[in-house]
């Protein structure tokens, strides 16, 4: 099993990230969004480390596009020794839209990691600020079967499904705990929640076939 180095967590208001991004433009927009960054060489596979406790790998699009590569990366990344609550930030633009559905199976079904998609390094920034700037003591993506998901990254995810507007995203986190529960949920499961037309089209998102990348 790979290890990751010894990172103490950063501090409130503070990002490690990988030495390989110090010259990036989301390093610099997170600079100007008040984050304070330290860079390290020895992150293992993981881009940043945040101050609640969580890790973060960032697929681009070419990652995506390049191929199968990205699998490899990412069952590293999940079979890491650490302490640190593993994300994933993935581009979904134009370019890799057709691979993304095969990325997010990967992900949540075969991995059972979080996934969170972003339009790119600006979008990125500001989503790593948004945790950042959050009480640092609390990691809301860290599984749990006793408490409520309601972050708002998650519940920005959650919105993204067809036919989940702000209400239903909310009413789904109030009865399912995580991202992996909610993938998993029945249509029966689902249609007392969200009604019988946006249940299908939860249920039909979650578990659509994806032909690339398999």
């Amino acid at each position: 099993m790979e290890t990751k180095a010894a990172v103490a967590v950063p501090p409130y208001g503070h990002v490690v990230a990988s030495e390989k991004w110090r010259n990036s433009s989301l390093i610099q927009s997170l600079k100007g969004g008040g984050v304070k960054i330290h860079f390290e060489n020895e992150l293992g596979v993981a881009d940043f480390h945040l101050p609640n406790k969580s890790s973060i790998l960032y697929l681009s699009e070419c990652d995506i596009i390049a191929g199968n590569g990205y699998k490899r990366k990412l069952v590293r990344y999940r079979n890491s020794s650490s302490s640190f609550q593993e994300l994933v930030l993935v581009e979904n633009t134009r370019l890799s839209e057709q691979y993304f559905p095969a990325v997010q199976k990967f992900v949540l079904f075969d991995l059972g990691l979080t996934l969170l998609p972003v339009s790119g390094q600006a979008e990125a920034s500001q989503l790593i600020a948004q945790i950042v700037h959050r009480d640092g003591k609390e990691n809301p993506f860290r599984r749990r079967t006793s408490s409520q998901l309601l972050d708002p990254l998650v519940l920005a995810l959650v919105q993204q499904v067809p036919g989940v507007g702000r209400v239903k995203a909310l009413a789904l986190l109030q009865h399912f705990f995580n991202i992996q529960q909610l993938c998993n949920a029945t249509q029966a499961e689902l249609e007392p929640i969200v009604g019988q037309a946006s249940a299908q089209q939860i249920h039909s998102f979650f578990h659509r076939p994806t032909g690339a990348g398999s």
